[in-house]
């Protein structure tokens, strides 16, 4: 976008003195990782979980995922005397009502279905949930008769999980999505004109189709028994968009 238009870059950084750090113990030759909570302000309570993970090649520790918390309060996980969290298997734990693969599948249908199929019996009506059922529902019916919306699945490509035991005997569990969201005029003679937003993909081109990709990272604690999980936080980011032009001459738009 030309400078003009492109909102001012305002870094995020954390209160070190108010995050609560969340440090497993691993054997030797296991994959490394630690979650934490971070408040943006000085006695603020946590805004956002993230999961730091050493990586195998240079041994250097990254940020892996990060989710903006949709409430101000974290379940509480559970920590030895020494104050180390415990990780726990975020996938086959048969200690846990449901793992990061149902979560996911619950939240994509929360996108795709607002929620009709699973997402409404595998996750509880947190605000999180509520949030995701709500873009479905308003961005499906954004263009009225002259086009659609369908949101649909995409090839995950960040199948890593992370889970940590809570007090509860539950867990604090946090993974990855990706979803596309299609949008497409109803007939012929219509054209989506693409926002400023979007001139990165389609460089302000008229199409008669958009399809946005969707990388997401959710946040949600899982009970021990079986009862439904809950969504605590999601951030999603658009990382492609693409289409077929629209014939020239069309001007109507959807």
């Amino acid at each position: 976008m030309p400078k003009a238009d492109r909102k001012p870059y305002k870094p995020w950084s954390y209160d070190t003195k108010s995050a609560k750090f969340y440090i497993p113990r691993f054997a030797p030759g296991q994959d490394r990782w630690f979650a934490a909570a971070l408040s943006g302000q000085k006695g603020k309570a946590p805004s956002r979980l993230a999961v730091f993970s050493e990586q195998p090649t240079g041994k250097r520790w990254e940020m892996v995922s990060v989710v903006d918390l949709a409430g101000k309060t974290l379940p509480k996980v559970a920590l030895d005397q020494a104050g180390y969290a415990t990780a726990v298997a975020a996938n086959g734990n048969r200690d846990l009502a449901a793992g990061a693969d149902v979560l996911r599948t619950a939240v994509l249908d929360n996108f795709a279905a607002g929620g009709t199929n699973t997402g409404t019996k595998v996750l509880a009506p947190t605000k999180a949930r509520k949030q995701q059922i709500k873009i479905h529902d308003e961005t499906t019916k954004k263009y009225g008769d002259k086009g659609t919306t369908v949101f649909d699945k995409a090839t995950n490509r960040h199948k890593d999980a992370y889970a940590l035991k809570t007090t509860d005997g539950g867990a604090l569990m946090l993974f990855a999505h990706i979803h596309t969201q299609t949008d497409a005029v109803a007939h012929s003679g219509l054209q989506i004109n693409p926002g400023k937003d979007d001139n990165a993909w389609l460089h302000g081109t008229p199409r008669t189709s958009i399809r946005y990709t969707f990388v997401c990272s959710d946040a949600a604690t899982v009970p021990a028994t079986a009862n439904p999980s809950h969504l605590i936080g999601y951030t999603c980011a658009r990382t492609d968009a693409s289409g077929p032009p629209a014939a020239a001459g069309q001007s109507d738009r959807a």
